[in-house]
């Protein structure tokens, strides 16, 4: 399971012209799955999204966690963080989870954040629009 985490502004996910998920401050969560993945791992992946020290306290610093700062997070599913690119120049997605499987650890993965804070997410195996605004910029790939 890979989750790349970004700290953010308003970002926004559209689906055939309509915004189906947005966020006005937050984290934008990518997530893509692969074969072994399960509910421990997203439960460990999700504990350590929502407990990331990456939102600045007083002095500026990066000391608090989005339960401390507040704020939501747009899921999106991202099989693509799968790519492989070792030979050619045409990535291989073989190492992605196939979709009837992904789709249910996607919905796991929601429901467990949830427990945390407000989600809200992309269409999964849509062709989505992602608007993201990356404050600070901060990016952090997680990886179980």
């Amino acid at each position: 399971m890979k989750a790349l985490v970004q700290r953010s502004g308003k970002s926004s996910v559209v689906v055939e012209g309509k915004t189906i998920g947005k966020i006005d401050s937050g984290i934008v969560v990518l997530v893509g799955f692969t074969e072994g993945d399960n509910q421990e791992k997203i439960e460990y992946i999700a504990k350590k999204i929502v407990n990331l020290r990456i939102f600045d306290d007083e002095n500026g610093v990066m000391n608090k966690s989005i339960l401390d700062y507040g704020g939501s997070v747009l899921s999106i599913s991202q099989f693509t963080l799968y790519a492989d690119t070792k030979k050619g120049n045409r990535p291989s997605y073989i190492n992605a989870m196939g979709g009837e499987e992904a789709i249910k650890l996607y919905e796991a993965f929601n429901k467990e954040l949830e427990k945390y804070l407000h989600v809200e997410t992309g269409k999964f195996g849509a062709e989505m629009t992602v608007n993201i605004t990356n404050d600070g910029p901060i990016t952090i790939m997680l990886e179980k």
